[in-house]
């Protein structure tokens, strides 16, 4: 009897929702007894641990082919054809095309090339169009964007995702349409770059013109959520959504990396330490319940411990919330990787520093709520979140996927309790 493949996921949301179009490639061209592994590239020690994960399911499925994608797969695919365990790679571009599943259906052996990986630079549309998003019960998300333009001295991921490409504005208001008929209430935002949205289309719409568009479009949308954001590059639509869109929630992911100028420059971002506080300061004067998320790296090269507290104050100077701590690694092929580098211990003291900064934070936040009613959106009986992203945890079960009011009655250091 022929077995269902099986797919394992790493890394971010959008290989989570090309995951999901893959195994229904892989389902309409009759892929059997294979193991699938889409890979992240966004640090040393994610690539790592696709390896770690190829070796079990290898030992776990000892008769199964093997198939790595992905990012890693993109970035280093001669690295992963050499595993024993592997018996195909396939790039990010091949993993979205039903061709490529067609031939792996096949005895591929001998037949098709163990390496299927082409120029990911060459790659001009993205494959938004393949399945209308992902998700639980309770939200949906969306692919809207691929790729990058910017080349950040840190980071991999242009070579494995390629350059920036917008899925079309009308393509995505009507798969979140077919959502809301299928009952969902909220609606992420995905892609690599997001604010750089709409620079490949005609007329060359920005981010919030996309996020009016949807909410104008879908007005049974009950929520709508941005994923991570360069809050540089934000325009003058999305922050007029931010004053006058109830439906959009007030909660953003800034992808900000570090709280000093000069590492800011090494980095080679786009915004220097002012951009990030003030723009901040501006989402909260429009919106004053708004709360922030945001990526700092840990022990980028050259980084002094005067440069460190720089960003450790950002997270009080912005007041941010949900904090997302990457210890700098080394990605191979990257400027940074040349520049003098921080000790491992350095590093690791300064991402539990930030940590314990994050820590701080979200009591705060959490202690703010304790006596507020919150509408819920329920992702299981007994967990929900509010619209701030904060978990709310029930005594009773509530129906999932739904969204009830409650009473904030306590917390808990990472929770609230209703």
């Amino acid at each position: 009897m022929t077995k269902p493949p099986v797919f394992s996921n790493h890394g971010c949301r959008l290989n989570a929702y090309e995951t999901e179009a893959m195994k229904e490639l892989a389902d309409q061209a009759g892929l059997g007894n294979a193991v699938v592994v889409n890979t992240c590239a966004v640090t040393a020690e994610a690539v790592r641990k696709a390896r770690q994960d190829i070796r079990k399911l290898r030992r776990t499925h000892p008769n199964a082919r093997l198939i790595v994608t992905g990012c890693a797969a993109q970035t280093e695919p001669d690295s992963f054809a050499a595993m024993d365990e592997v018996d195909a790679v396939i790039g990010n571009t091949e993993k979205m095309q039903a061709d490529t599943w067609a031939g792996l259906a096949a005895d591929f052996i001998g037949q098709t090339e163990t390496v299927q990986v082409d120029d990911i630079m060459s790659v001009t549309e993205t494959a938004g169009h393949l399945i209308d998003g992902f998700g639980t019960r309770s939200r949906a998300y969306v692919q809207v964007q691929n790729g990058c333009d910017h080349r950040c001295t840190f980071c991999i991921i242009p070579y494995g995702r390629g350059n920036s490409r917008s899925v079309p504005a009308g393509v995505v208001v009507d798969q979140i349409k077919r959502l809301v008929d299928r009952g969902y209430n909220e609606v992420v935002l995905t892609g690599v770059d997001l604010t750089s949205w709409g620079a490949d289309l005609p007329m060359q719409p920005k981010l919030g013109d996309l996020v009016m568009r949807i909410l104008k479009l879908v007005p049974d949308l009950k929520r709508l959520r941005i994923s991570s954001i360069d809050s540089i590059e934000v325009d003058d639509a999305l922050l007029e959504a931010i004053a006058t869109e109830a439906r959009l929630m007030p909660h953003l992911h800034l992808s900000l990396q570090a709280g000093d100028d000069m590492i800011l420059k090494r980095m080679k971002r786009r915004h220097l330490r002012d951009d990030a506080i003030a723009f901040c300061e501006t989402a909260r004067s429009l919106r004053p319940d708004m709360t922030f998320g945001a990526d700092i790296i840990a022990g980028f090269p050259t980084e002094t411990e005067p440069m460190f507290e720089n960003s450790l104050r950002l997270i009080e100077d912005c007041d941010l919330t949900w904090l997302h701590v990457f210890p700098y690694s080394v990605r191979h092929g990257t400027p940074a990787a040349k520049m003098p580098q921080v000790g491992g211990s350095a590093i690791k003291d300064r991402a539990a520093r930030l940590r314990t900064a994050g820590k701080r934070q979200v009591e705060k936040h959490l202690s703010r709520q304790v006596g507020l009613k919150h509408d819920v959106l329920m992702e299981n009986p007994r967990m929900g979140r509010t619209r701030h992203f904060a978990e709310v945890c029930f005594k009773t079960d509530q129906p999932q996927g739904q969204i009830v009011s409650a009473q904030i009655a306590d917390r808990s250091q990472t929770q609230l309790l209703a």
